[in-house]
């Protein structure tokens, strides 16, 4: 069976020459030890080490030399805006305080589609738009692999005040 045991990141090598594409959401980009078959067929094992998430344009290298390029697919997203930097960042503050993977864009934001985040957002006057598009969220402060690459912890909870959360 043809096995991938590295994770070869976005501009480290040549996606002109990549054997096949996977198309894979945010969760799917979230692996340790998974089944895969490309978009051209190709079918192979991804067998790492630990769990990463990947990243648009990273290579999965296989046993045999080929590479398989990591393509995001498109998702259904709120993209955020707010009037002036000071409204942009409240708002990354309330989605921050939820836990919510958040793709930075300088002068926008973008979430995953939830209609009670975005009655959130709205009600602190910020503009939505739906759209769909590949998710890229920031890795954060306690990713590791120097940001690129990082483990998620899940846990849930929907309250307004300050908490603080050993992530180690």
């Amino acid at each position: 069976m043809l096995t991938c045991n590295e994770v070869r990141q976005s501009g480290t090598w040549d996606v002109a020459n990549a054997a096949d594409e996977v198309l894979l959401d945010f969760d799917g980009r979230h692996r340790r030890r998974h089944m895969m078959t490309g978009e051209g067929g190709l079918s192979f094992l991804l067998d790492l080490p630990r769990a990463v998430a990947l990243r648009d344009g990273d290579g999965l290298a296989l046993g045999d030399g080929r590479v398989v390029r990591v393509k995001a697919a498109p998702e259904r997203l709120i993209e955020i805006t707010a009037v002036g930097m000071a409204g942009l960042v409240r708002i990354t503050w309330h989605l921050g305080n939820r836990h919510l993977p958040t793709q930075l864009m300088g002068d926008r934001l973008r979430i995953r589609y939830d209609h009670v985040i975005k009655d959130m957002v709205e009600g602190l006057n910020g503009t939505t738009a739906e759209i769909d598009a590949p998710f890229d969220p920031e890795g954060g402060a306690f990713s590791h692999g120097g940001g690129h690459h990082h483990h998620h912890h899940d846990h849930d909870h929907d309250h307004d005040h300050d908490h603080d959360h050993d992530h180690h």
